[in-house]
């Protein structure tokens, strides 16, 4: 039975009695999207925050963060064992989000190196317990459409892209790790998470603010998990105080097809909701044309072999196992629809 609202966003406020003030603290990626989200559910908790971010990346997540950073890349094992210097736990949530790069190889050499480094650092510092943020791109879809679940890992051979190859990869390292090293990990599959702070954007924040643009008039038949980010956020936190080490969760929030989400979004903004769908067999010309101009110009396109290959399945998801073992709640995902939105049109990507 699904708990009522009230006490839905009761559990959202507290999430865990997990004694987290004044306690240190690693996060990676906390310039990004979901790590920043986690970072900032941490940081309401009174954790004594410390962040390891690259040079280069945006600070704009970084800004309002009251956090230590530390300069450096996941996969200088020295410099993570650094920013992991005192700190009691780890969460591991950079990695490479990207569908397409121009050397798609790239994309597995860094989640690979980086998680490769990041768990041998944490061994190497000794830390209490890591939550590893994977993805639902790690598990098999059912033939028959119903919600995936954790039992269903995929191999390397069978993810689609080079993306999903390297989370797959990335997550039997921290199997092994584990079952190998003794290292105390717990494995989060976040499914699609939507909301504020997705400043790159990602791909799925991408379309959002795309729809909202009104410059999808068309949408194809596939479906979606979409989560609050904010919610996988507190998941993480869950996963800290009551996962099992080696077990993986899926957070996720609600099944929705495209178009219901492009009509939702299109009810937020006011614009009209498309009514064409698209059959994906013309869309590969135009993928095909698209990823050679972005070869060209090194700027990603927004229609991808890879992503056609995806819009293929429903990608559902079930959060079940988190709600049971973890206490693990999302809002609507209507809700989470118009924080993007919201969020979006206030940092100026929707005028």
């Amino acid at each position: 039975m699904t708990a009522p609202l009230s006490q839905r966003s009761a559990e959202r406020d507290h999430p865990t009695s997990l004694a987290l003030r004044g306690v240190p603290v690693l996060v990676t990626g906390a310039a990004g999207f979901v790590g920043s989200a986690v970072a900032h559910a941490l940081r309401a908790r009174g954790a004594a925050l410390r962040v390891l971010a690259r040079p280069t990346s945006p600070r704009t997540n970084l800004d309002d963060l009251d956090a230590q950073v530390v300069v450096g890349d996941v996969r200088d094992r020295a410099a993570v064992e650094q920013a992991l210097d005192g700190c009691r736990y780890f969460f591991h949530v950079a990695a490479d989000y990207r569908l397409w790069a121009r050397d798609p190889e790239e994309i597995v050499r860094n989640n690979v190196e980086g998680v490769t480094s990041a768990m041998a650092a944490a061994l190497a510092a000794g830390v209490e317990r890591v939550v590893h943020t994977s993805s639902v791109a790690t598990l098999r879809l059912p033939l028959d459409g119903s919600p995936a679940d954790e039992s269903g890992p995929l191999t390397e051979r069978e993810a689609i892209g080079a993306y999903k190859r390297s989370k797959v990869a990335a997550e039997r390292i921290v199997e092994r790790m584990v079952a190998e090293r003794g290292l105390p990990a717990v494995i989060v599959n976040p499914s699609t998470p939507i909301g504020p702070r997705d400043v790159r954007p990602t791909p799925t924040g991408r379309i959002i603010v795309e729809a909202a643009r009104g410059r999808m008039p068309a949408f194809v038949d596939t479906g979606l998990n979409l989560a609050h980010v904010d919610d996988v956020a507190q998941g993480h936190l869950l996963a800290l105080e009551k996962g099992r080490i080696g077990e993986r969760y899926i957070l996720g929030g609600q099944d929705t097809s495209l178009q219901q989400m492009l009509g939702e979004i299109a009810r937020l903004t006011g614009r009209r909701a498309p009514m064409m769908k698209l059959p994906l067999g013309p869309l590969w010309p135009l993928a095909e044309v698209a990823e050679l101009v972005g070869r060209i110009t090194g700027q990603e396109p927004f229609v991808t072999k890879d992503a056609l290959k995806m819009a293929s399945h429903h990608m559902y998801f079930s959060s079940a196992k988190a709600e049971r073992e973890l206490g693990y709640s999302a809002r609507p995902h209507v809700e989470a629809l118009k924080d993007a939105v919201d969020w979006f049109r206030t940092a100026g990507y929707i005028r």
